[in-house]
């Protein structure tokens, strides 16, 4: 069984089982493939090493929509120029700390440094903005409904499956942000 993350002499620790490892990293791996832009054989290559996309648009799919949102919402035209001046950096800074994190995984006891903290917070709330788009969690009543979901024995569907990963998720999340915050507290 998972232990949550704890601030220590050693920095932010935690412990994960073998299953609950590979449960995250096909998790990490789900949501990078979301997040790979689609090749273009006729891209230009300057505008790809400063990070321009002439070609970025909206997504249709809503939870890659919620991990890459437009930046005003009244304003499609000038969301859409933020987004072709953004996006590709925003995915890749994305993919970059789900591949951190990843790579953590391959040590039942995870000892992360501050980077690897902000790497893994930063995978982890991706992981979980997906979840919620899948489970239609629009606010606090539906965030409760989902969090009733406790016990793995009863997941008979899809739904609560991905409500007990959810709620894995976020214990975990939550465990490391406060690891990550009593590392900031002065020392006594």
């Amino acid at each position: 069984m998972a232990k949550a993350f704890k601030y220590g002499l050693k920095g932010i620790a935690g412990y994960l089982e073998p299953a609950e490892r590979e449960l995250l990293r096909s998790l990490f791996a789900d949501v990078i493939s979301m997040l790979e832009p689609a090749e273009r054989a006729n891209e230009d290559p300057l505008a790809a090493l400063v990070g321009l996309d002439a070609e970025a648009r909206e997504p249709s799919d809503r939870a890659l929509r919620r991990l890459l949102p437009n930046v005003m919402k009244n304003d499609d035209d000038a969301s859409l120029e933020f987004r072709r001046l953004t996006e590709r950096s925003l995915r890749e800074g994305k993919i970059g700390a789900l591949k951190a994190a990843a790579l953590g995984l391959d040590k039942d006891e995870l000892v992360l440094t501050p980077a690897d903290a902000r790497h893994w917070s930063t995978a982890l709330n991706d992981v979980r903005l997906v979840l919620a788009e899948r489970l239609d969690i629009r606010d606090e009543a539906d965030a409760e409904h989902v969090h009733l979901m406790q016990d793995w024995s009863q997941a008979e569907d899809v739904e609560s499956y991905l409500a007990l990963v959810y709620n894995f998720t976020t214990w975990l999340q939550e465990s490391l942000v406060q690891a990550m915050l009593q590392s900031l507290e002065p020392h006594r």
